[in-house]
């Protein structure tokens, strides 16, 4: 059956809206990022998000719709984000969807915003089931096996503080800008990504993930070399460039090093797949993204990733994961809540 669906997504800190049809696919995807709200705070601040999401998200989804050169009663279903996230956020974006909904008595289905995530890479490419999928942003770091729309298998998961938490909190703690992923990458660039510090990697051979054991290991680091007061919280050696390119090479490669070696257990473990996809805002790191899609190849395996502005949260995801919930008749009811 034919649809034209509305994406909305307001899980964290971006409100976004995007329309998807079975003809035409991708017809818009409009995002406000709030990043400069959150910037001074050094990571999003849940009360200044929920404010910002109510300030935008009628424009958003009028600005969605205005590109998309239609108007909302050619609408069939709303998908809009119910889970994970921010309370105030994902309920902004969850009342917002179902006052549309009933208003005009459109049909709507609450979407996983992971599942949004990893399913974000059919938005570019055709990938092949089954499949590996690492998901990597601020928020979780897991892992998948992929079957077919809507059917996968969680084989990792992050047991405490995700690779994109991990790049933000090491940025903060060397004064580095927030969000801290683009400029730890912009430092390790600048000296060849080399492993300076050696930083532990996981020992477990599982498929699960951990970085607050690394966080750590880069603080006693910093200690050690006396960079860092624990007493006082403080970086004793702001100016110092070259520090901070170290720091940042030798937090990448180890993270990308996390990453490889997890996904080849994985690989051991499930030799029927196919492929590798690679998402979620860590995904628009060039310098993991490559290792990742060497590896894939090593093993005779394709290898897939969003562009840019499908890895950050994004409402064609969200609309894309609508479109193959409708086509399976997985309609949600006006009841339906944030989680």
């Amino acid at each position: 059956m034919k649809y034209v669906l509305l994406g909305i997504e307001s899980s964290c800190d971006e409100t976004a809206a995007a329309v998807y049809t079975t003809d035409n696919r991708l017809l818009s995807n409009v995002i406000y990022s709030q990043t400069d709200l959150h910037k001074q705070f050094g990571g999003v601040v849940p009360e200044i998000a929920s404010r910002a999401h109510i300030e935008k998200i009628s424009h958003i989804v009028a600005s969605a719709l205005e590109q998309a050169n239609i108007s909302l009663r050619q609408v069939d279903v709303i998908a809009v984000t119910n889970k994970p996230g921010l309370p105030g956020s994902l309920l902004t974006g969850v009342c917002f969807a179902k006052g549309l909904a009933y208003g005009q008595n459109k049909k709507i289905i609450g979407v996983n915003h992971l599942e949004g995530h990893g399913f974000s890479s059919f938005l570019e490419h055709n990938v092949p089931f089954p499949h590996l999928c690492l998901t990597a942003s601020g928020g979780h770091t897991s892992l998948y096996l992929v079957k077919d729309f809507g059917d996968y298998d969680i084989i990792g998961i992050t047991k405490d503080d995700a690779a994109g938490e991990a790049f933000d909190k090491i940025a903060k703690l060397i004064q580095l800008p927030y969000p801290g992923g683009p400029y730890i990458e912009k430092l390790a660039a600048e000296v060849d990504f080399i492993d300076f510090f050696k930083y532990s990697r996981l020992k477990d051979k599982n498929l699960n993930f951990s970085f607050s054991g690394l966080k750590t290991a880069v603080l006693y680091n910093l200690v050690s070399q006396g960079a860092y007061d624990l007493s006082e919280k403080s970086f004793l050696k702001p100016d110092d460039y070259t520090l901070k390119q170290q720091v940042a090479s030798s937090l990448l490669v180890c993270i990308t090093d996390i990453f490889e070696q997890r996904l080849k257990l994985a690989l051991q473990q499930y030799p029927e797949v196919q492929a590798i996809t690679f998402v979620g805002g860590v995904a628009c790191n060039k310098y993991i993204k490559a290792r990742i899609e060497t590896l894939a190849h090593s093993y005779h395996k394709q290898f897939f990733s969003p562009s840019a502005q499908f890895c950050t949260d994004n409402a064609a995801m969200i609309a894309f994961v609508g479109h193959y919930k409708a086509q399976q008749n997985k309609f949600s009811d006006y009841a339906l809540d944030i989680y």
